[in-house]
């Protein structure tokens, strides 16, 4: 049996569930800094023989063979090159580093170890980018020509939920662009293609963005050249309505998800207009939700099914079966538009080369690049969360969330205990 470590109960959680409805793995050790996290997971898997651990040095001692990283989205990195040191498979969430250098050392890290490192990016895995994938890469749709990602969510109603209320939380100062990889991430996972350069924009900032504690535009768009040429948009922040959305045009048609206000099934539905069923100046699309041979096993996993993909995929790549992970260089073509971006955006709107992390020649150019709007690991290269001006936050903000955070963590505790 694969005995799987989860670092970061929260996001975690589905990962263990998945371990312990499948059978397929088992959890062995779950880490930590929250105390009260670890109590309610606890109490919700009393049943089930885990150890639980507050610091990752004894964590990463306890015997594992994979490792799932669910900790914040901004501390993947070091901890990835930790475990793939010890010899521990890696399963990094969203996203895959901070800095271009936390990005060199990943990838070093990773070419150095025998042992798989796989990027969670689970919108990849949703059923109509799933079937997309299927479609673009058997020459149904032809040569892919332009493509759109969205990823638009209102986190305003859960922030206290996913910030705790901490002024220093990292989502309060990441860049517009950050969080690029659900609305980009699918597009690339899809066609296959590098992206090559890429042109920032951020929305002004607002109130709803004052109200939550953040310190930057609420929205980042990129528009981003791929390596044969073609264009995508990805667009992913805070609007007021949310909308997962994913369409690719390729010479012989086009496939898109259905909006998620459509209500018919979100991106579980699928359009297609192809030339060779529909002809080229008919529109006659075809509707359907796609479903492959895990899709009944994959009902009622969250984010669409998509997240037990992920397990699957991860486990699967363990047991040394053929599976369908994102490695190390694809999660780099996922993140790079993003941070490149915003350098576009602090450089007045041009256009920015992406390096490709495949080539230590282009490595080598960003080893010491720590430009970040973090400081902690910025240094003397940190970047302002917004273009236009700082934003200032006053703490009665940061108390008021904090207090929404604590009675929400009482009630799942309670909850749980049921």
């Amino acid at each position: 049996m694969i005995k799987i470590g989860v670092f970061g109960g929260r996001r975690g959680d589905c990962m263990i569930e998945w371990c312990k409805k499948t059978g397929l793995a088992e959890i062995t050790a779950i880490c930590d800094r929250d105390a009260d996290v670890i109590a309610s997971l606890k109490t919700k898997y009393a049943d089930v023989p885990i150890a639980y651990y507050k610091d990752f040095d004894s964590f990463i001692k306890h015997g594992m063979d994979g490792m799932v990283l669910a900790n914040y989205a901004t501390e993947h990195a070091p901890y990835a090159v930790r475990a793939l040191g010890a010899g521990i498979h890696v399963l990094s969430e969203v996203l895959p580093f901070q800095t271009l250098a936390q990005g060199v050392e990943l990838v070093e890290a990773v070419e150095k170890s025998n042992k798989i490192y796989a990027y969670a990016e689970n919108y990849c895995f949703m059923p109509a980018p799933r079937e997309m994938r299927k479609l673009y890469r058997a020459g149904t749709l032809g040569e892919f020509e332009y493509g759109e990602g969205e990823y638009i969510h209102n986190c305003e109603p859960i922030w206290h939920e996913i910030t705790y209320g901490e002024r220093d939380h990292w989502r309060n100062s990441m860049y517009s662009t950050f969080y690029c990889t659900h609305s980009f991430g699918p597009i690339v996972h899809i066609t296959g293609l590098r992206p090559v350069s890429v042109t920032g924009f951020e929305l002004p900032y607002n109130d709803r963005a004052a109200r939550m504690g953040s310190k930057s535009s609420p929205v980042g768009v990129e528009m981003i050249t791929l390596e044969n040429g073609a264009l995508v948009k990805s667009i992913h922040g805070g609007l007021d309505k949310n909308s997962i959305w994913y369409s690719i045009y390729g010479s012989k048609g086009r496939a898109e998800s259905a909006r998620e206000d459509a209500e018919l099934g979100m991106v579980e539905r699928m359009y297609t207009n192809l030339d060779e069923k529909e002809g080229v100046f008919l529109w006659k699309p075809q509707t359907y939700i796609p479903e492959d041979e895990l899709s009944e096993q994959a009902k009622g996993a969250g984010h669409g099914g998509s997240d037990f993909y992920v397990m699957y995929n991860f486990v699967s790549a363990i047991q040394g079966k053929d599976s369908d992970i994102i490695g190390v260089y694809e999660a780099c073509d996922m993140f790079l538009p993003g941070l490149f971006a915003y350098f576009s955006i602090l450089d007045g709107g041009k256009p920015q080369a992406i390096p490709d992390f495949r080539k230590k020649a282009d490595r080598d150019k960003y080893r010491h690049d720590t430009r970040n709007t973090d400081p902690k690991v910025a240094g003397d290269m940190l970047m302002p969360c917004y273009s236009k001006r700082e934003i200032e936050i006053p703490d009665e903000v940061y108390a008021r969330l904090r207090a929404m955070y604590e009675k929400s963590l009482r009630d799942r505790i309670d909850e749980n205990k049921k």
